[in-house]
């Protein structure tokens, strides 16, 4: 029996033509790739997440650098607020004017944020659509 350049390698070592195979090496060539094509799907995937996951740690750290550096302004901007408006009425008027509009300013952001958040697609889409041209 001579190795036929053009055909496939089986699990066993073996190379022969497709037509000295018998039906159970076919169907077992054909289990082998289809476990190979999952395990590259599933590599692909984990791949993506990662990649994806990687930038939303980034992004994630940046904005709470910056939620960090804006809290350090609202803080003083609201007591100099505070204080500015100590001119035209009391301290304590003015220290409740502030907070509410700190409350109406959150409210305004928790409703946004929560607005974003619900658009976001966990679906690793390029996986997907790979493992729907396969199918």
């Amino acid at each position: 029996m001579t190795a036929d350049l053009g055909s496939p390698s089986y699990p066993g070592g073996t190379t022969r033509p497709v037509g000295e195979s018998s039906v159970g090496d076919l169907v077992g060539q054909v289990a082998a790739d289809l476990s190979k094509l999952m395990r590259q799907e599933l590599e692909l995937a984990k791949a993506e997440l990662k990649a994806e996951a990687t930038k939303a740690g980034k992004g994630a750290g940046l904005l709470g650098g910056a939620g960090y550096a804006g809290l350090m302004v609202g803080i003083f901007a609201s007591i100099t607020l505070m204080y500015l408006l100590n001119f035209v009425m009391p301290l304590v008027v003015a220290a409740l004017l502030v907070t509410t509009l700190w409350a109406a300013v959150g409210f305004s952001l928790y409703s946004k944020g929560r607005q974003q958040l619900k658009t976001v697609n966990p679906t690793p889409t390029q996986t997907v659509a790979s493992l729907k041209e396969t199918l």
